[in-house]
């Protein structure tokens, strides 16, 4: 398979799941190395395709059904799960974080959370990285884009951060 075919098939197996695809199995899959992959969706990405790189891997971006709605929220690296943890446990996915960095502007991350499952994986990542919050750059202070069902899900999204003392005033 050449290289045109190769980046057609990685659009394909994206378009045939829900979740994540990492470049390591895209890489079993196709039969070549990890960084063929990571080189190939970036032309792919620069040709237009609509491919995201989130903590677990590979997404194609899809209209999401719901509302996508922003919060803004204060806390420690250390509280970052409990507050992820609320808010998919009221129902919603965390699409990104979201801070304003003094120098580069804004800077967004992928998370794309809607289980407690996901959130394990993704703090097991950050620790086995020795990664540190995008929220360290800016004292604790970041947004959140959540995707919920209805508005009364985000209301009771807010209500929880709330009682919990993370929502930035």
């Amino acid at each position: 398979m050449n290289a045109a075919q190769r980046r057609a098939r990685i659009l394909d197996e994206l378009k045939a799941v829900q979740a994540p695809l990492s470049a390591t199995v895209l890489a079993q899959r196709l039969s070549v190395s990890r960084q063929i992959i990571v080189g190939d969706v970036a032309l792919l990405r620069a040709a237009g395709e609509a491919v995201t790189a989130t903590p677990r891997g590979y997404l194609l971006e899809r209209p999401l059904p719901g509302l996508a709605r922003t919060v803004a929220c204060l806390h420690s690296g250390a509280d970052m799960e409990r507050e992820l943890t609320l808010m998919v446990d009221q129902g919603c996915t965390v699409e990104n974080v979201i801070v304003d960095h003094p120098v580069y502007g804004q800077l967004t991350g992928p998370l794309k959370l809607s289980s407690r499952y996901d959130i394990s994986e993704f703090i097991r990542k950050v620790e086995q990285n020795s990664a540190r919050p995008l929220s360290v750059l800016t004292d604790g202070i970041h947004l959140h884009t959540l995707r919920c069902p209805d508005e009364d899900t985000f209301q009771r999204t807010l209500a929880a951060l709330e009682a919990a003392g993370f929502l930035a005033k």
